[in-house]
């Protein structure tokens, strides 16, 4: 598999007003011991239950005697912030060794710690770099994360982790979804990035905090499933463009926006076992190939029912249409029995309903 957006904790030393996700903040006493807690006990399970290789075969990289080129996949590890006490030492370097481990003589797999950047220490970019992370991604570089409006303040906290970075002879890579060649690097790397225009997060979610504060400038147009990080070519799990997204407690969703429902649990079941199962529902195979819209037609819910359910009102009271808003309302209103179902076949290890 091409990679895996893996949030390992809820917790977050920060509440940010743009966040797509609500569960992202501070705790505090036992509150906090609950969310470690979980994380500290599902990682275990949810790492065993990754694919037995993090490898993918890429598209762009045809052979000559045919077929195409094999490269080592990603495992992005997320939070909240991952770097924060106590999870950076009882979950984040954990699962870090247990991946170096499950894939030291299966190929390999490229680790990228996403962090703000600003728990970061010399210290403890040694103790990731000696743990074999590829590349460090600080994501909190635009005007939403407090004390880094402005593109001076921007400009010199890059500055500060570059100089942190370059005394452990990290090298920048540039993200980008249309350039792949950085992908082929060796570590050890870092980047920047936010939620700016340019980027493929600028019109922010419909989700989370971002929702609630009204942030989203997303409209009926912009189709986030039909790009990277959203559900495109989730299915195709051996070929290159395939990510999902996993959270704390084991749930699999096929974007990092999050479907109003997981498609399954790594707690419970392997996830190369979870997509297959899916192979040719009408249902998945529609998002997987961009197209949300048609996601419901074997339901009855044609296209225009599908975009006509896409409007709502914000929280402020404004309209607004997307299609992760008709996402959200198929899955409330019909999909529910037709995740359960599917998780039932699995477990009695009957074969998919195309």
């Amino acid at each position: 598999m091409e990679a895996i957006y893996y949030v390992m904790a809820w917790a977050c030393h920060r509440k940010c007003v743009h966040c797509y996700e609500d569960r992202f903040r501070p705790y505090v006493r036992g509150a906090l011991e609950e969310v470690v807690a979980e994380a500290e006990r599902n990682f275990p399970r949810i790492v065993d239950n990754f694919p037995d290789r993090m490898t993918y075969l890429d598209l762009e990289a045809p052979l000559p005697e045919g077929g195409f080129e094999e490269k080592v996949g990603r495992i992005i590890l997320s939070g909240g912030e991952c770097l924060v006490d106590p999870v950076r030492e009882r979950v984040t370097y954990r699962v870090i060794e247990r991946l170096r481990e499950k894939y030291r003589d299966k190929g390999g797999v490229k680790i990228v710690l996403q962090t703000t950047g600003d728990l970061l220490t010399d210290q403890i970019i040694d103790d990731l770099l000696q743990r074999g992370v590829w590349t460090i991604s600080v994501a909190g570089v635009d005007d939403f994360h407090v004390g880094m409006q402005g593109a001076e303040k921007q400009a010199a906290y890059k500055a500060k982790l570059t100089a942190m970075f370059d005394r452990h002879g990290m090298r920048p890579i540039v993200p980008s979804t249309k350039d792949r060649k950085s992908l082929d690097e060796e570590g050890a790397l870092y980047s920047f990035f936010g939620a700016t225009p340019d980027m493929w997060i600028g019109k922010l979610w419909p989700r989370g905090r971002a929702w609630t504060n009204g942030l989203s400038t997303a409209t009926i147009t912009d189709n986030f499933c039909n790009r990277w990080s959203g559900a495109l070519n989730f299915l195709n799990h051996r070929h290159s463009g395939s990510e999902v997204s996993v959270e704390p407690d084991g749930g699999v969703y096929p974007c990092c926006i999050k479907t109003k429902m997981p498609i399954g649990n790594l707690v419970e079941e392997d996830l190369i076992g979870i997509l297959d199962s899916l192979v040719g529902d009408p249902v998945y195979e529609a998002i997987s190939m961009g197209h949300p819209e048609r996601m419901g037609i074997k339901h009855g819910w044609s296209v225009e029912k599908f975009i006509d359910k896409s409007a709502t009102t914000t929280p402020d009271g404004k309209p607004y249409r997307n299609l992760c808003i008709g996402c959200d309302k198929f899955h409330e209103e019909v999909l529910k029995p037709h995740i359960d179902a599917a998780r039932e076949r699995r477990r009695k290890g009957l074969p998919h309903a195309a």
